[in-house]
């Protein structure tokens, strides 16, 4: 009979198992989703966007709620709000309202992931803790890089709103198991939920997605887009002032005097931004440009799920006796030199092209996870596990959401500028979209595939450095001794 502890593992995993698959399960999808709600390239790039920047503005209020209500009962409710908004986007009937689900969607997975860490981490000790946290590693790396090929079984068994569905028996069995076996905690110095940082974040996020992804159509210099970018600096400094001068803040940036707290953050952002954002393009690539169905797209990246879930645990293992940084930082390099394998894609390509790089993101992927999981708690006071596990999670979302918007602004210039030099002429911006969305309209001939060829290796050397920067950096910053005590430098001075 498995001890309790195991038991809230199984239920944790559960339920970040749901979230995570929910972020790339929906790519495979899309070109299903576009032709049955007659969506645009705008509106697919919202359906993974809207989910990922809900997860990312409310995971440090969810973290700081956990703390302050209970981490148990907040856990529970964040997983039943998550399984009712999965039915709402297996109904949706338009675009929109898909869009405006798959936002609610990720309220209830900012919950469930900004306590996920905390739960465990008051379950497990010692040695226990790195296999505990190894396995959740385990689970993020299995379920992001598994999503594709999950979507593709059932989009092309039962149709793309099952891949909703599904979440609906396994969130309410997921709930029962939490409410029987997971113990309660709470922080007792936290007093009150800070509205007014949820306010700032959330319109800095907005703002700064929103003009990433409409920058092309607007005009980058257009007074509208320039304006949105302003509005959003300037709530992302009235964030950062409103978090010191409050006495209980949901983000005591205080934190970020840690260098290795911020390490830890950099690597999130980094692992996110260079990779998870890079399936929504390269699951464009597979099924519109080479022409596999959801179900052939998603057998092709088997070898990213099944090496980041092998060599996550091999990394779960190794954090109890090799330095978290040097973990950290070979997994983003290994991420950055699958970037740099994949490049050089052609419009006479097969898929296997981009194997060895497949290959190589997975065992990064792997690495870099579990050490991760454990250098963002492990550079905090115990109290503040509910806000270091939302502050990392929060900057892992804010990746994939920046990542996401940033690359895709860059593939559709790309495009526009291959286009306009083949064609010798402007090309409108809905034909861009068009070739964005991996379609090939018969007025551009071969130079669709051209234009698209050559914007995803541009975006995949962008990627690579992101990676190699971030591999750095968390070289420079990250430091054994800010993880030995527990706790952050700031907490010490």
């Amino acid at each position: 009979m498995l001890e309790r502890k195991w038991w809230a593992l199984i239920a944790v995993c559960t339920a970040i198992f749901m979230l995570l698959l929910d972020i790339t399960i929906v790519n495979v999808a899309l070109p299903d989703v576009e032709s049955d709600l007659d969506a645009s390239f705008s509106q697919l790039q919202w359906i993974i966007d809207a989910y990922a920047l809900t997860l990312a503005t409310f995971m440090l209020t969810a973290g700081s709620l956990a703390d302050l209500l209970g981490r148990k009962r907040v856990f529970v409710v964040g997983l039943g709000f998550f399984t009712v908004t999965s039915f709402l986007c297996g109904i949706a009937n338009t675009a929109g309202f898909l869009i405006a689900a798959r936002a609610a969607q990720g309220v209830g997975g900012a919950i469930m992931f900004a306590t996920s860490l905390a739960l465990l981490s008051q379950e497990f000790h010692g040695r226990e803790r790195g296999t505990a946290f190894g396995i959740w590693g385990a689970t993020i790396g299995a379920a992001v890089a598994i999503g594709p090929l999950a979507g593709g079984i059932l989009t092309t068994g039962l149709g793309w709103r099952w891949i909703f569905f599904i979440n609906v028996p396994i969130g309410i069995a997921a709930v029962v198991l939490s409410i029987a076996r997971l113990h309660e905690s709470k922080d007792p110095t936290r007093a009150r939920i800070d509205w007014l940082g949820l306010g700032t974040l959330t319109g800095f996020l907005f703002l700064l997605v929103y003009a990433l992804l409409e920058g092309n159509e607007k005009g980058w210099h257009s007074a509208f887009i320039l304006g949105c970018i302003a509005v959003s600096l300037v709530l992302g400094l009235a964030f950062v002032v409103a978090e010191l001068v409050q006495r209980d803040p949901m983000l005591d940036v205080r934190l970020f005097r840690g260098r290795s707290f911020v390490g830890a953050q950099v690597a999130a952002f980094c692992l996110s931004a260079a990779i998870f954002s890079q399936f929504l393009y390269l699951t464009l690539y597979l099924q519109n440009i080479l022409g596999y169905s959801a179900l052939g797209a998603g057998l092709r990246f088997l070898p990213i799920s099944a090496l980041a879930f092998v060599a996550a645990i091999v990394s779960g293992n190794l954090t109890a006796t090799l330095p978290a940084r040097l973990l950290l930082s070979t997994g983003l390099a290994l991420v950055g030199l699958s970037l740099v394998l994949m490049h050089g894609v052609t419009t006479s390509s097969a898929w296997t092209t981009l194997l060895a790089g497949f290959v190589v993101a997975g065992i990064g992927i792997g690495t870099t996870n579990p050490a991760l999981a454990s250098t963002s708690i492990a550079v905090v006071p115990p109290e503040r596990a509910g806000m270091a596990s939302g502050t990392n999670n929060t900057f892992r979302q804010i990746g994939i959401a920046t990542g996401i918007a940033g690359l895709g602004a860059i593939f559709q210039h790309r495009i526009a500028s291959s286009l306009s030099a083949t064609l010798h002429a402007d090309v409108p911006h809905d034909l861009v979209r068009g070739v964005a969305a991996g379609g090939s309209p018969a007025a551009l001939g071969s130079a669709a595939d051209e234009a698209f060829i050559s914007a995803l290796n541009a975006i995949f050397l962008v990627s690579a450095g992101i990676a190699f920067v971030g591999a750095v950096v968390v070289l420079l910053l990250v430091r054994s001794r800010d993880l030995s005590h527990g706790r952050a430098p700031a907490a010490e001075a």
